[in-house]
């Protein structure tokens, strides 16, 4: 397997990866250029990278699917498998019917959070230990449900889950209270707009999850939908908005700057499309850049990271780095 190189800072190229197709180009909006990809993975080891999560250093925190495993990818190293969820022998997963990890996220303590769907009461959201990278359930979710998308809001001390089977944003504390090792999920928003299309086209219904500026971002992979749902004073969830539709196969998302714009992996498009406040969108990376069901993004300073699956090519699963370009006003 490549190392992993210059993944702290990648030079900006000269020329820009494709012009915006769905609106004119402007001086003020980002560009991504210099497309590379830095690591491939193993398909039949179970190495589909589902989530990722950056580390102060610019070293990747990525989740192995199917291979339950938190793999850390380094500047200059190996790729290191720092944690496996524990097997489950009978997996009645909804939708796959396999026991996957999907979404992280981390605290600024180096903890992390993982989402993991079986289909048994080991469905939920475990914390991975900063020091011995110990695995222990914290939040046990619904074993009729698939947990997705995953983001840590420490201000609060909650973690929110979009659920992609049951159409639900759970939220959870991030710490257990005393006594009580595996806590229980609030429904916290939930609705048409989360939910599954109908049979016999619906599979997954919300799926990626960011948290901005008081609000739960979430998308909807069934209907092409990116949604905001602000967090009130009280912690409760407000009126789910509408910020962009036909976004086909939408998966998880990053913010770019300082604005509402957001890089969104379309996996069954294997695309990357750049989308803009006003919910304009178009592509900037395709497979020709190397995308293979890009599953997510993260974004840190310039460079993005861009992890592909392959869970449909099932050929190349890989990490995709590019420069981010920023013209903010």
């Amino acid at each position: 397997m490549p190392r992993f190189p210059r993944l702290a800072a990648i030079a900006t190229a000269a020329v820009a990866l494709a012009a915006l197709a769905s609106a004119p180009t402007s001086a003020v909006e980002p560009t991504l250029t210099d497309p590379r990809v830095v690591e491939r993975f193993d398909f039949e080891a179970g190495q589909t990278p589902e989530s990722i999560a950056l580390e102060p250093d610019g070293s990747a925190n990525v989740t192995f699917a199917f291979a339950r495993q938190v793999a850390r990818l380094s500047p200059h190293h190996e790729p290191r498998i720092i944690a496996e969820l524990p097997a489950v022998a009978n997996p009645n997963t909804p939708i796959i019917e396999a026991a996957v990890t999907t979404g992280i996220a981390r605290a600024h303590d180096g903890t992390l959070y993982v989402n993991y769907a079986t289909g048994t009461k080991l469905t939920g959201i475990w914390r991975i230990s900063p020091k011995n990278h110990t695995v222990k359930q914290i939040a046990c979710l619904p074993k009729n449900g698939f947990p997705n998308g995953l983001a840590l809001d420490e201000r609060r001390g909650v973690l929110y889950a979009t659920d992609s089977v049951l159409g639900t944003v759970w939220r959870v504390p991030a710490k257990a209270a005393a006594g009580h090792d595996c806590v229980k999920p609030k429904a916290w928003a939930t609705g048409s707009k989360l939910d599954r299309s109908a049979p016999p086209t619906g599979m997954v219904g919300a799926n990626g999850l960011q948290l901005r500026h008081d609000a739960v971002w979430v998308t909807n992979f069934d209907k092409g939908l990116l949604l905001r749902i602000p967090v009130k004073k009280n912690g409760s969830a407000g009126p789910i908005q509408t910020r962009a539709t036909g976004l086909t196969g939408i998966d998880d998302f990053a913010f770019t700057g300082r604005d509402d714009t957001i890089l969104a992996a379309l996996i069954t498009e294997n695309k990357v499309a750049l989308v803009r406040p006003n919910g304009t969108h178009s592509t900037v990376l395709t497979a020709k850049d190397g995308l293979s069901n890009p599953t997510s993004v993260a974004v840190r300073g310039k460079t993005v990271y861009v992890p592909s699956a392959a869970f449909f090519t099932m050929e190349n699963p890989n990490l995709l780095l590019a420069t981010l370009n920023k013209h903010h006003r």
